[in-house]
């Protein structure tokens, strides 16, 4: 298996912005130095969900801290980026970190329309951009000359310059929310990171994509080289007993989720509706699904069982709602020295 760290750091107070983006930095080096597959990258704006907010800056900056770690967005929000200024920028930190990077797309949130309004766009214009905005993409890292006429972009222009480093361009990978969504990049052969599930929901999820990847055409050894790229995503926390390792993750957990809901309720035209206590909440908003907890021992299982449901690459989130910078440290020593090594050949 091979593990990400998911940067999402949440800053509470905008005094504390600075101090919380360097904490971040730090502990992304630290993934280096524990072995750790590659870094992840989130965007979001205007509420702190996202200290760094840019994630093309600060994988900017991570490229001139490390020298092997792959640098992955989780995603770069496609609805706030001109195609082409983007390709620009992608293949400039292709080639500062020597085809390290890793581009991972997807429309923006789903829930906070202020991001989208603070941009001067709707969701539903972000919704409808997103496999144009793809394509341009693509188009712009290779296409030599280029001409688009699309129905939302209409560009021309001899090359892109500097060209990406990896050829012909930076892997692409799609965060994808439904069912629907992940079946999609399956006809396609699009790799896909899929948030937080339920093990039953995931191995549903990932067999229905090898089906549909098989079906569309795909042959094997195709289908399993894309699996490959497939990435899973949970919250981890590791300490010296579960009860420490509970209560730092409920704390976390707790700071997080209520962030969140505040901005959307203070923000969002019309607020953000409560809960509807007729269905179950989404399995991200549930502790026991989120979070991967324990003990070294404890952890390594959690690992094994979405491990045996398909799981190849697991993106950890290891710092939730700001803990503090050297308990997330500590967890990570500890899950780099006494849990990773247990999934080294697999």
């Amino acid at each position: 298996m091979r593990f990400g760290s998911f940067v999402f750091p949440v800053s509470h107070n905008p005094d504390q912005d600075s101090s919380v983006i360097d904490s971040t930095i730090d502990e992304m080096v630290l993934a280096e130095k524990i072995g750790m597959h590659s870094v992840w990258l989130t965007e979001h704006h205007f509420d702190g969900a996202a200290a760094h907010a840019d994630p093309l800056v600060l994988g900017a900056a991570l490229a001139s801290r490390t020298s092997k770690i792959r640098i992955g967005f989780a995603v770069v929000e496609l609805a706030f980026h001109h195609p082409v200024r983007l390709a620009i920028q992608t293949s400039l930190l292709d080639n500062l970190s020597h085809g390290r990077l890793i581009v991972g797309t997807g429309r923006g949130s789903a829930y906070n329309h202020y991001e989208y309004i603070g941009f001067g766009i709707t969701m539903e214009d972000g919704i409808a951009r997103l496999d144009e905005a793809e394509q341009l993409l693509v188009e712009a890292w290779t296409g030599e000359p280029l001409h688009h006429q699309g129905e939302y972009w209409d560009v021309k222009f001899p090359q892109l310059r500097p060209r990406p480093y990896q050829k012909p361009h930076p892997p692409l990978i799609r965060a994808c929310i439904s069912e629907p969504s992940t079946v999609a990049m399956a006809k396609i052969g699009r790799p896909v990171m899929i948030g937080v599930q339920t093990l039953d929901t995931l191995r549903h999820r990932l067999e229905s994509y090898e089906a549909t990847m098989l079906d569309s055409g795909f042959s094997e050894s195709e289908t399993q080289s894309t699996l490959d790229q497939c990435w899973a995503s949970r919250d981890l926390f590791v300490a010296d007993s579960y009860d420490e390792a509970l209560e730092i993750a409920e704390t976390g957990f707790e700071r997080e989720r209520t962030h969140f809901r505040a901005a959307r309720e203070m923000y969002n035209p019309g607020g953000f509706p409560p809960p509807d206590p007729n269905r179950p909440p989404p399995a991200g908003e549930v502790l026991e699904h989120a979070f991967i907890i324990g003990t070294p021992s404890q952890v390594a299982e959690q690992v094994a069982a979405m491990r045996d449901i398909g799981v190849r690459n697991l993106m950890l989130k290891l710092n939730v709602g700001e803990m503090d910078t050297q308990k997330v440290q500590k967890s990570m020593r500890m899950f780099g020295e006494q849990v990773m090594p247990k999934f080294a050949d697999d």
